[in-house]
């Protein structure tokens, strides 16, 4: 499938006048994910990646813990005006029927949670608690993979409207970097691919996101396994909540050589002291 793009006409306006020509724009289309043939959710996304991002959905959602647990994964009914496969239907079979339907899913800022109760829950999910100690990366290779994802967001090139997750080793190596509109999408399809790959949990790696660092976000991290998380931007204050509760390391505004840390400073070789409450800032 190359639905990633799409042409639309668009006026541009400058400072030197008004000309028409096409744009190129990031799709999005709804993704229907079912299990075991009922509706679980309808995530809006970038067309590409859809195994991956089931897989990774399912394991952040607890639904799964391993590759094993899934069956199948296929396209189904789904059809545009013309009797075509819209590719926007994906049925999931597990290997053991999971009662889904009445499942309340940690997917949106508005779910009605509080705080403590959001961070019970995953605490109370979590598979895959996160390792004391390591891994311990440089602080100058986090610093750089903000600019080695940027390298890898071809799509972003052609659009400038999507978001980036990407999972990375200890020492920069990146192994996965996937788009999409939603950046909740782009970190499950790394996640996904991670899990059909055998490596979860993810003890090894450091995921990458180009946004911000939401609740949502950390809460996928964890679930997977990941230690690290780095982000372009800023982090929400429960998803700091979580990221101290889970043992998560947790670096935000990661521009050039400057990060603030906010959690698991020691990961990074800085020790356990960085300001008590408000997180610390690094430059070289």
């Amino acid at each position: 499938m190359s639905r990633v793009t799409a042409r639309r006409k668009t006026i541009r306006v400058t400072p030197t006048g008004r000309t028409q020509r096409p744009d190129t724009l990031a799709v999005e289309e709804p993704l229907e994910l079912r299990v075991d043939g009922q509706s679980l959710t309808v995530t809006m996304r970038t067309p590409g990646g859809d195994i991956d991002l089931a897989h990774g959905f399912l394991l952040s959602e607890n639904i799964i813990g391993a590759r094993e647990d899934i069956v199948s994964a296929r396209y189904c009914a789904g059809t545009d005006e013309n009797g075509h496969n819209t590719y926007n239907v994906l049925d999931i079979q597990l290997r053991t029927p999971t009662p889904i339907l009445a499942r309340s899913f940690l997917t949106t800022s508005a779910c009605g949670l509080c705080g403590k109760t959001a961070l019970d829950e995953v605490r109370t999910r979590t598979r895959f608690p996160l390792p004391a100690d390591g891994p311990v990366v440089d602080p100058d290779v986090l610093a750089a993979l903000p600019d080695e994802l940027r390298s890898r967001q071809t799509v972003f090139d052609a659009t400038g409207g999507l978001h980036a997750a990407g999972l990375f080793t200890t020492d920069g190596t990146a192994l996965a970097v996937r788009e999409d509109v939603g950046r909740h999408n782009a970190v499950d399809k790394v996640i996904g691919w991670a899990l059909r790959e055998g490596r979860i949990p993810a003890h090894d790696l450091v995921l990458v996101v180009s946004g911000r660092a939401s609740f949502e976000l950390v809460q996928k991290a964890v679930t997977a396994g990941i230690p690290v998380l780095g982000a372009v931007s800023a982090p929400s204050s429960l998803a700091v909540d979580l990221a101290a509760d889970s043992g998560l390391t947790l670096a935000g505004f990661l521009r050039g050589d400057t990060m603030n840390i906010y959690t698991g400073a020691h990961r990074l070789g800085l020790g356990d002291s960085i300001a008590a409450s408000n997180g610390a800032t690094l430059r070289d």
